[in-house]
């Protein structure tokens, strides 16, 4: 039995699974390669893992600062999407 016609089913032929990464969250995103390019740019030469650590607390209270500006914006303005355009005029305007 080979199921290489119309209409039959196999079990477990489903096709190739592509391998996903599973993000732990929306910071652990952000990986060490990135956070090292940022470290040499500013001239740092090597960074300990501590660091790295650090880099993502700071990167998630920021981003929680202006996720909760944003909305606080867009409820204000009586709109329903938060917009790129509304993040830049609330921090241009607040200096969050």
């Amino acid at each position: 039995m080979s199921c290489r016609g119309e209409g039959e089913e196999c079990p477990g032929k489903d096709g190739a699974k592509r391998h996903r990464e599973v993000l732990r969250g929306t910071i652990q995103g952000i990986k060490k390669p990135f956070i090292l390019r940022q470290a040499h740019h500013s001239g740092e030469k090597r960074i300990s893992v501590v660091i790295y650590k650090g880099t993502w607390g700071v990167l998630k209270v920021f981003l929680q600062n202006v996720t909760c500006d944003a909305v606080t914006g867009t409820e204000y303005a009586k709109c329903k999407i938060v917009t790129v355009m509304g993040v830049i005029r609330l921090n241009t305007n607040r200096k969050t």
